[in-house]
């Protein structure tokens, strides 16, 4: 679907009177986004004669979000394809998915700000903010498609892992902008 279009295209898309893409897979964009650059940073260490101290490390972290990147490229899809099918437990999983993949990718954050390209420590930062807007992006869209689901216990264990999630998400994300801006700031 959009994940072999333009960029322009998806654009386009999102900005008319359609019913999808919104915002489920614009969190899987913007998740996209975040894993693109952590790549990014990674690639421009991997190889480097004064980096090698830190090659398996970084390597270890570019084959993680690479594998992260390629499923959220999926899930703008996969997104898409849930809403126009109307299946609230398709349209529910895809963004609780997100959620949880952008959280498990921030993660990778703070030891690549400290072991990546040091010309290149800002687009850590960007990288986990636009991690930090794709799992809001996406925790309002769980929310939105819990009201169709009417077990409350299981609603509760899903807000639950997504305030632990989030909470986590904002110390990560509170950590590598507090050292990226230590750095910049010498």
């Amino acid at each position: 679907m959009y994940i072999n279009d333009s960029l322009k295209k998806y654009l386009d898309d999102l900005s008319d009177k359609l019913p999808a893409p919104g915002g489920g897979s614009a969190a899987a964009v913007l998740a996209c986004l975040g894993t693109s650059l952590i790549n990014m940073v990674c690639n421009f260490t991997v190889g480097k004669e004064k980096h090698k101290s830190v090659e398996n490390d970084v390597s270890k972290i570019l084959e993680e979000s690479r594998k992260l990147n390629s499923r959220f490229q999926e899930l703008i899809d996969e997104d898409v394809a849930a809403f126009k099918s109307k299946d609230i437990q398709k349209s529910l999983s895809v963004p609780l998915e997100i959620s949880h993949l952008a959280s498990e990718a921030a993660c990778l954050c703070p030891d690549l700000a400290k072991k990546g390209n040091p010309n290149l420590i800002t687009d850590v930062a960007c990288g986990i903010d636009c991690l930090m807007a794709a799992f809001s992006c996406a925790r309002i869209n769980v929310e939105i498609n819990l009201k169709n689901i009417l077990e409350d216990e299981k609603k509760a264990n899903i807000i639950q892992e997504l305030d632990k999630n989030e909470d986590m998400l904002k110390a990560i994300r509170d950590e590598v902008v507090t050292y990226v801006r230590e750095i910049v700031r010498r």
